[in-house]
């Protein structure tokens, strides 16, 4: 039994929560009476009551984000309905702003605004020791990161064996991009990197492998982002991977040197473009040298294995398809490995709210907010993005098209790689009325009788490279266009290079 239970539910089980275990490390003497519970998403309500109350918990914390906000408000509402004696207390970005509008607040007893270290241990110790504060909503207190206890040894052998966890060695961000919740930071805070890296090196040894930086900005202090970087290069195997988030104008050649030496597969870059249109950029206050971005993609595509993930958000205020397409097809001839296709979200507490009346920003009411429509961007064109951003994650990110995705996006230097993509996005949905649960060997289907009878294109031509992905994906079906006498599979083995084993492992993630 535990008189503390620390819960939330994760996207997939692969992920480990660290905010709970952040909450859980620094509960000091009462860490004992805590147990950490994890959930996915998908669970039903009531099984989930039904494990949280096995433990007879005195105070229950749920941990509440964008992605998990609608069904952890259902269990919410099951807890205190079935066991209204048990102190419900909420956290995290989702209800640390705007809390008295959310449905979660009708039953919550408590939700503590920001960080929640120090904040939750003490509202706990009133707990137990018989005071209810007065005050609903508890400013969480941001105390020197030198005074909270790190979370890293509270994730289990089976985490490390059967998970991959995220690590912080930094928090908040300097920027103010409107768009995001750190913009509300006033600068970052490090931890420090002597003690974050015994921390990493006692996980290190034992057995952790796959180590996903969560910060803001992580090149920001470059002489830590060395000692780190070179932290993972003397302990390089196999199985290493590390993943980091990185300012995209700001890569020094000293930082360059050490990217340079992770072999392939081992270190992917998360690297914000957003937009590349400067008056959007300053209307979200976001500060960014382009053409020293685009110096860095090339010098990381042609120096370094690092693999690339860039984000572009549509719907900013102020920009219209014509320059999101524009946008899209700069950053596409800088060849990152993935280009994630984001919907903007107003996130609870963002400062990009401030544009919603002249800008004429309309969000979906429930999560996750996307934006609708925009001054620039009405409604079905904002529906064609949303599914050109669902489709290009099925082809342009899955890596499962290397061959046959270029016939689809032309020649660079002379097509639009945007338009062209967008054309086919249009006949899949008009073709099919759907954007989820496609079979991959219906897809590959669907690509062959766009590029040949749509396009145009020479059947042997275009058979030839599906053919050769479809084989490489490791796919056991066979696509119509596919003559009996081929092998499923065949290439596969041929495939099995350290570059094709990071495409399953992102895929996985």
């Amino acid at each position: 039994m535990s008189a503390i239970i620390l819960a939330t539910l994760n996207a997939r089980y692969v992920h480990a929560s660290l905010g709970l275990r952040c909450l859980a490390a620094n509960l000091g003497e009462l860490q004992p009476d805590a147990r950490i519970m994890e959930f996915v998403l998908g669970a039903r309500p009531a099984d989930v009551v039904e494990a949280l109350l096995k433990e007879a918990p005195r105070i229950v914390g749920l941990g509440v984000y964008i992605w998990n906000v609608e069904e952890i408000t259902r269990v919410a509402a099951m807890l205190k309905g079935v066991a209204p004696a048990v102190v419900l207390v909420v956290g995290g970005p989702e209800v640390s702003h705007e809390f008295d509008d959310q449905r979660i607040a009708r039953f919550a007893d408590y939700a503590i605004s920001g960080w929640g270290d120090v904040s939750f241990a003490r509202l706990c110790r009133e707990l137990l020791g018989g005071t209810r504060p007065a005050q609903k909503v508890i400013a969480g207190e941001q105390v020197p990161l030198d005074k909270l206890a790190l979370p890293y040894s509270l994730y289990t052998n089976e985490d490390i064996a059967r998970r991959f966890f995220y690590v912080e060695a930094s928090r908040g961000c300097p920027f103010k991009c409107e768009f995001c919740l750190s913009s509300r930071d006033k600068t970052a805070w490090p931890f420090n990197l002597e003690r974050f890296l015994a921390e990493m090196r006692a996980l290190y040894g034992r057995g952790a492998r796959h180590f996903r930086f969560v910060d803001r900005t992580f090149n920001l202090n470059v002489d830590s982002s060395l000692r780190i970087l070179e932290f993972f290069l003397e302990r390089m195997d196999d199985r290493l991977f590390v993943h980091f988030e990185v300012i995209p104008d700001r890569l020094p050649q000293k930082l360059r040197e050490s990217i340079a030496r992770f072999p392939r597969g081992s270190l992917q870059l998360e690297i914000g473009i957003q937009t590349f249109n400067p008056e959007v950029q300053a209307l979200i206050s976001r500060r960014q040298d382009d053409a020293k971005a685009a110096e860095n993609f090339r010098w990381l595509r042609e120096h370094s294995n690092a693999l690339i993930h860039a984000d572009l958000i549509a719907g900013l205020p102020g920009e219209d398809l014509e320059s999101f397409g524009r946008g899209f097809d700069r950053l596409h001839a800088m060849r990152p490995d993935e280009i994630q296709v984001g919907i903007l979200k107003r996130l609870r507490g963002a400062p990009v709210a401030r544009h919603s009346d002249s800008h004429r920003m309309i969000y979906n009411p429930d999560a996750p907010y996307n934006i609708l429509s925009t001054a620039c961007i009405d409604f079905p064109n904002m529906q064609r993005i949303a599914r050109f951003a669902r489709y290009w994650e099925l082809l342009g990110n899955s890596g499962r098209f290397p061959r046959s995705l270029p016939l689809l996006l032309g020649d660079a230097h002379a097509d639009s790689a945007f338009q062209r993509f967008m054309d086919f996005s249009d006949w899949l949905f008009e073709a099919t009325g759907k954007t989820h649960e496609f079979a991959l060997e219906r897809l590959f289907e669907l690509l062959h009788r766009y590029l040949t009878a749509e396009l145009g294109m020479a059947g042997e031509a275009v058979a030839e490279a599906l053919i050769s992905d479809y084989s490489a994906s490791g796919a056991r079906g066979r696509p119509a266009f596919m003559p009996m006498g081929i092998s499923v599979g065949d290439k596969r083995k041929k495939t099995g290079s350290r570059t094709h084993r990071s495409w399953v492992r992102q895929a996985r993630h």
